[in-house]
């Protein structure tokens, strides 16, 4: 007897072409063991009939799962589900204990889960007013270029070096396009040995805190500060010393004379977005050549200065390889790409490559050639074009409505970035004004996780407008000045 065709249901909400739903439903079938080596498929008329596609779509499907084994087409008869199909393994579970003898409590030597990281809700894009930071806009990138260079990099001319274990190595085209194209415009030159591929900027400011650190090792970061920075050094259990940050950024004068890495984000600083004066960048490099300390620089946004020209990296006024530069992807193009690099003097990458392959050996073959592709031919620089475009005009709206209905940017009103940093009145707690704010749609980023655990910051937040479009911008401003205004007047929910 043929599987019967009312075993098949095609959900509208699932991803993918019609071709790759039936496919979908078919080997799902076959891996929950509900189809069995041997059983007929329907026909691809009636199910087709059934489904309300077209014939060939369905046909197309049998297909392609004849081609990976889960169907044999046996001549006129129709499709059968294969013999070797893949099938899940069977586990026998009835002598699995339900409470496990280990102590879970006891037996984990560092715990990683942390509670400082920005307070957000998981389904933030189905708000409307969502003003979160560093998530994409998918109506500012072009799919279709996107697309097109994956499958560029998917070709048969390409197809060797993607599936071959590249051990330590990078992709020689990505490495020459950092090398010769971005880093040049932030002033930066280097050889491909001093260039190392990483997982995103996280990765690589944890590779670099796990080679430049230890407990006996003093390093500075800023404050307010990139939360995931801070729990990154606290895993080392350095010595970390918070220096508070002003309208210029880091004060060189405030470090300790005994440093021995300095973190800092020059171009943008995270999160108020002040970018570092030129002369007070040189004072923080004469102090490195004197005391002989490190400095990691995230080049934090460069790309998005709207009014004046970005100023050149850090990294490009180092005469004595003190600096360690770290860009990332992830901004200009998608988060979820999670592709960065790190420029560092030839031994610091070494030693960097090294442990980047005890890890993960290297990000993957076909992300990076496709990033390559993306860069070589052009679609990078138009990508950032309709970004930096888009993002002055909705900066240019965030700011008329924050003036409009009395908020305060707290600091002096950067020139770049991709938000604002805000300052509440002393009343307002953000986190509770976040919480209040989700049942009139709004999401904001409450500001006390980017503060060291000593300072009592809550009445920070900081507003993005790379996740939300122009045009609900103004109302999304009214509606979180009109909680602020009634936050004293009532109890918090």
């Amino acid at each position: 007897m043929p599987i019967p065709v009312e075993s098949f249901f095609l959900d509208a909400q699932a991803e993918g072409t019609l071709q790759q739903k039936v496919q979908r439903l078919v080997a799902e079938g076959i891996l929950s063991g509900r189809f069995r080596p041997g059983e007929k498929l329907p026909s691809s008329r009636k199910l087709a009939i059934h489904l309300g596609i077209s014939r060939i779509t369905v046909t197309n499907a049998y297909t392609e799962l004849v081609a990976d084994d889960y169907l044999n087409s046996r001549g006129r008869s129709g499709y059968f589900v294969s013999d070797t199909a893949p099938s899940p393994p069977e586990f026998d579970l009835s002598n699995r204990k339900e409470n496990p003898g280990i102590d879970w409590s006891r037996a984990i030597g560092q715990r990683f889960d942390s509670p400082a990281l920005p307070l957000r809700p998981l389904n933030w894009h189905e708000y409307p007013y969502p003003f979160i930071y560093g998530q994409a806009d998918p109506s500012l990138f072009s799919h279709q270029t996107w697309r097109q260079c994956g499958l560029q990099a998917l070709g048969q001319k390409d197809f060797k070096i993607l599936t071959a274990d590249r051990y330590e190595e990078d992709d020689e085209r990505l490495l020459e396009h950092i090398q010769r194209h971005i880093l040049p415009r932030r002033g930066i030159a280097a050889r491909k040995e001093e260039i190392l591929i990483t997982m995103g900027a996280q990765n690589a400011l944890w590779m670099t805190a796990q080679i430049l650190l230890t407990q006996r090792r003093k390093a500075v970061l800023e404050n307010p500060t990139y939360p995931g920075l801070r729990e990154i050094l606290t895993q080392t259990r350095c010595h970390l010393v918070p220096i508070d940050v002003d309208d210029e950024g880091l004060p060189p004068e405030a470090l300790p004379p005994d440093t021995d890495v300095v973190f800092t984000t020059v171009s943008h600083h995270c999160p108020t977005n002040m970018t570092m004066p030129v002369d007070r960048r040189r004072r923080l490099l004469d102090l490195a050549t004197e005391r002989g300390f490190v400095v990691v620089e995230d080049d934090y946004e460069f790309e998005l200065s709207f009014k004046n020209a970005p100023s050149p990296a850090l990294k490009s006024m180092d005469d004595t390889g003190a600096v360690i530069y770290i860009g990332s992807f992830s901004k200009s193009l998608f988060p979820g790409l999670r592709l960065g690099y790190v420029v560092a003097d030839e031994e610091f990458i070494r030693e960097a490559r090294a442990l980047r392959a005890l890890v993960l050996r290297h990000p993957p073959g076909h992300i990076q050639r496709t990033v390559a592709y993306f860069l070589s031919l052009g679609h990078y620089d138009a990508q950032i074009n309709r970004m930096r475009k888009a993002y002055e005009i909705r900066r240019t709206v965030m700011a008329a409505a924050i003036e409009r209905h009395g908020l305060s940017i707290s600091g002096a009103v950067a020139t770049g970035g991709s938000s604002f940093w805000m300052a509440a009145p002393p009343r307002v707690d953000t986190e509770i004004l976040a919480r209040r704010l989700y049942d009139r749609g709004v999401v904001i980023e409450p500001g006390r996780s980017f503060f060291s655990p000593a300072d009592d910051a809550r009445r920070f937040y900081r507003l993005a407008y790379s996740s939300i479009p122009s045009e609900k911008i103004p109302e999304g401003i009214r509606r979180i000045a009109d909680e602020i205004a009634a936050f004293g007047h009532s109890e918090p929910r």
